[in-house]
């Protein structure tokens, strides 16, 4: 299928600024430390969630211009829908907790941001060095698919029918790296939440070429993670995501599977993984022949 675009490396990657709004302008000033401009930076969605400011964070990102998908945060605020439709199981605690957050961000939304998240295409595909790249927000067809790292079946079975070489992923909250038949998972974690490793940071991810390979990796990212919570208690909202915020721990594991349950508190290494540009570029070719 054509790519939307064609890009030039590095290419910053982050997801879930989760009405953050410190952590939005974190990565802000880390992108741009790192001299990439607002079109070569693409949110995987759910802009808006946990936190207390919305539209805040929302009109941050809108103004900055970068390149962003729709996730199930955007198609339900979009729709004005009543709840957020992450897929959290009924009766959870994180089913719990939306039943707060997300009419509080429903209610302070502008319908300029309501309009922007409306207009939000569900997929990008775009090209680097040949490497054929498809941005998701949760699954490849169900955009609140949670995708896990040791789920090696389902991100085989995802990567099968994707059409690309690299899928890069949001929604699970948790950043890894996994490859399968020759293809690469990539969910660069999120911004506005830590990664349930007992560390305060958020997660982004980098695109970058190096010779005949491209380089992907995964990065901590700072930020005022006090103040953030901080805000939360200001508003009434000192519950369990407000506790994440401080602690790296989330206030429910019901999404997880077995293994990632199990490495909770567990301090999380950054990642790198290179992949052969011209050996992908000389399947893509192939493929579209």
């Amino acid at each position: 299928m054509k790519p939307d675009f064609t890009a030039t490396a590095p290419i910053f990657i982050f997801g879930g600024p989760y009405s953050n709004v410190r952590a939005v302008e974190a990565m802000r000033r880390r992108a741009q430390e790192l001299g990439i401009t607002p079109d070569r930076a693409i949110c995987t969605g759910d802009v808006v969630a946990y936190c207390v400011e919305p539209e805040e964070s929302a009109a941050a990102i809108r103004a900055w211009g970068c390149r962003a998908i729709a996730g199930n945060c955007e198609e339900q605020l979009a729709a004005g829908a009543a709840d957020c439709g992450c897929g959290f199981e009924e009766g959870s605690e994180c089913d719990r907790l939306a039943k707060g957050w997300y009419p509080f961000a429903n209610e302070r939304i502008s319908p300029a941001s309501r309009a922007w998240m409306g207009q939000l295409p569900a997929t990008l595909r775009f090209t680097v060095a040949g490497v054929r790249f498809r941005v998701v927000h949760g699954g490849v067809d169900q955009v609140n698919r949670f995708i896990f790292a040791s789920e090696r079946a389902v991100i085989a079975q995802e990567l099968s029918h994707a059409g690309a070489d690299v899928v890069i992923a949001g929604h699970a909250g948790i950043p890894f790296i996994e490859r399968a038949n020759g293809r690469t998972w990539f969910n660069a974690g999120v911004i506005g939440m830590p990664a349930n490793d007992g560390t305060p940071e958020g997660w982004y991810g980098l695109i970058e070429s190096d010779g005949d390979q491209v380089v992907l990796s995964t990065r901590r990212l700072p930020y005022d993670h006090h103040g953030a919570a901080a805000a939360m208690r200001r508003f009434g909202h000192a519950n369990g995501y407000a506790r994440s915020l401080i602690t790296g721990l989330w206030p429910s594991l019901d999404v997880l599977p077995e293994t990632e349950r199990a490495a909770t508190g567990q301090k999380i290494r950054q990642r790198t993984v290179r992949i052969a540009a011209r050996a992908m570029a000389a399947r893509g070719a192939v493929a579209s022949a």
